[in-house]
């Protein structure tokens, strides 16, 4: 994963990012929902974004101290009007070798888990941030999502790398997870959504970043290739859709 062109694409649509991340929100609720009951009083949330989930744990959590990391300094500035007077915390750091010195009751985070260089190795060291007892509970998307325009870009590009296929399978996450951490549960969701057109999916993509580090080969989308791109689309799913797979994820630190 290129963290500097991450960094730059979260960045750079960070005021817009709210106004399209409808799946981001939807799985931040959800996430809160199979975490169920818990007295939480230090939270650390990763890849804290504009600031939606925060808001939300913020709501849940009324008594706990929150510390939301984010990796994009502009993504903070966002998040911070929104959670003004809230008694949150926004660090500007790489979640990956962020040391915060202290230990929590609950690691959490909503969508971010997948842009991560190793994700193994970041889920080591949030074990030992834990305090006994201790909770981590994330939302991550897994490697099908968006697999339909993957596969029209490989009918048209035969050598076309995808940023989602790379995403951590569901087998994988569990190994990892089981190796650090007891009571494990992994639970997959599906979510489509449809559009008009090949270019309003590529709008949604560019705004919320849910490619990270770019589409395809970094190719450039200019009409014509939109045009035969929408065309392979449509002969194969019959519709514009997007699919994601959300692995929501919970263990225990012993």
């Amino acid at each position: 994963m290129n963290k500097e062109l991450l960094i730059r694409n979260f960045s750079r649509y960070a005021a817009t990012y709210d106004q399209h991340a409808f799946i981001q929100r939807h799985t931040a609720q959800e996430l809160l929902e199979k975490m169920g009951e818990g007295n939480f009083k230090q939270i650390l949330e990763i890849g804290s974004g504009t600031g939606n989930y925060s808001l939300l744990l913020r709501e849940r959590f009324r008594q706990a101290r929150i510390v939301s990391v984010d990796i994009s300094q502009r993504m903070n500035e966002v998040a911070a009007e929104k959670l003004k007077d809230k008694n949150i915390e926004l660090i500007t750091a790489d979640a990956e070798s962020f040391d915060p010195k202290e230990k929590f009751d609950l690691i959490t985070s909503n969508a971010s888990f997948q842009w991560f260089t190793d994700i193994a190795q970041a889920l080591a060291s949030y074990r030992g941030l834990l305090k006994k007892d201790g909770v981590i509970a994330f939302s991550i998307f897994g490697p099908h999502t968006l697999w339909e325009l993957n596969s029209a870009l490989k009918a048209l590009f035969k050598d076309s790398n995808s940023t989602t296929e790379k995403f951590t399978s569901k087998e994988d996450i569990t190994g990892i997870l089981e190796q650090h951490f007891q009571g494990v549960r992994i639970k997959e969701a599906i979510y489509k959504e449809n559009f008009s057109s090949l270019s309003e999916l590529l709008n949604l993509i560019k705004f919320t970043g849910v490619r990270g580090d770019g589409l395809g080969n970094k190719l450039y989308f200019g009409r014509k290739l939109i045009k035969s791109l929408e065309e392979h689309y449509l002969e194969k799913f019959q519709r514009i859709e997007a699919t994601y797979q959300v692995f929501f994820c919970q263990g225990k630190a012993s």
